[in-house]
């Protein structure tokens, strides 16, 4: 294949896309009011219902946090494959899209990090004043979600593509969807479909999102990286730690988002305790001292660059031809190491 041919697993989004996704937007936002109403109306919603929504919304979560984006996008650890498929399996329940996509998107966001080529930054393309404040933080949230597919969709998920595990559940993908809808709906009825399938999935894809718009507007900076990400206590104990976004950004990645133990991070404890029984080997995680001198090394560039971080280091890309020049590195503002880098993928056959 030629440079810049790509093989694109998923089709552009059209009208079609646009129509799905403002079901599967519309859709739970309706649910829940209903829901809550009746719910309120008869006092009772049912220990085995309100079971279903909270299991159902920390598997799917994790699924998310430690299957899609720690082990999928940044390889922060290795696995056995079950746990992987697992994982995944879990991630796709919660109706996020196909875990190929999940990943190139992801990895896309960290190469443009709140730059123009960012799907999801809240400040990129945006201007001064409250209402462009307020167009980022939706844009961010979830409007990108409507947006054109980017014409390289798939540079970022060449290597990702060949594993046989990730492809078979990324070509499933409407199979899990519909039994995370299913399975409450066997065990609670129709309220076990409605709370624990479609709420439990309007709450952890709006919990997801937040990292995007919050986490990159409100929230405490660690590391003077160059993109506005913060690290929110609110959102990381929604989301497993994913709040904890300014570490991540400076420490891509690093398997443990929380860097004390003041920093609320379930997945990282999860890795931890799988790691223990031999389940999760091979974990990225930057000592205290390296933690030091990663906020020192930043610091120094934010203040010669009046607050941004100079592009001289350089993250490993798979493939001779990934970039433009043939070098296969990529400029990030990060040491070459495996602790710094943004490991990212393209296709470069």
């Amino acid at each position: 294949m030629a440079h810049g041919e790509l093989s694109v697993d998923h089709p552009p989004q059209g009208r079609t896309h646009k129509i799905v996704m403002s079901v599967w937007a519309v859709g739970p936002l309706l649910a829940f009011p209903f829901a809550l109403y009746r719910a309120v109306k008869t006092r009772r919603i049912g220990r085995k219902v309100v079971a279903t929504t909270v299991v159902g919304y920390l598997l799917t979560g994790q699924g998310v946090t430690f299957g899609f984006h720690r082990l999928a996008t940044h390889e922060s650890f290795r696995c056995h494959p079950w746990v992987k498929a697992v994982a995944l399996v879990l991630g796709s329940a919660a109706a996020q899209g196909p875990v190929l996509t999940w990943v190139d998107n992801h990895r896309r966001h960290h190469v443009h990090a709140d730059q123009p080529g960012d799907p999801h930054s809240p400040h990129a393309d945006f201007g001064e004043g409250w209402r462009e404040t307020a167009k980022g933080f939706l844009h961010a949230h979830i409007f990108w979600l409507f947006g054109e597919t980017p014409p390289d969709t798939g540079r970022f998920t060449k290597r990702l593509r060949e594993d046989n595990v990730v492809a078979f559940v990324d070509r499933s993908f409407g199979l899990w969807v519909g039994l995370g809808l299913l399975v409450p709906g066997l065990i609670g009825g129709w309220r076990g479909f409605v709370w624990g399938g479609l709420i439990r999935m309007l709450l952890v894809n709006h919990a997801t999102f937040a990292v995007n718009s919050v986490c990159h507007m409100f929230g405490s900076r660690r590391f003077e990286t160059k993109d506005e990400s913060r690290n929110n206590a609110a959102i990381a104990l929604l989301t497993g730690g994913e709040g904890n976004h300014n570490n991540h950004h400076a420490n891509a990645k690093a398997a443990y988002h929380g860097l004390t133990w003041r920093e609320y991070d379930l997945t990282g404890y999860v890795i931890r305790a799988l790691a223990a029984v031999g389940l999760v080997w091979d974990v990225h995680q930057p000592t205290e001292d390296e933690i030091a001198a990663r906020q020192r090394q930043l610091a120094r560039q934010a203040a010669t660059t009046n607050g941004k971080a100079k592009t001289g280091a350089t993250a490993i890309v798979d493939g001779p031809d990934a970039m433009p020049g043939g070098d296969g590195r990529l400029p990030v503002p990060s040491r070459s190491d495996h602790t710094w880098s943004v490991r990212t993928t393209v296709d470069a056959d």
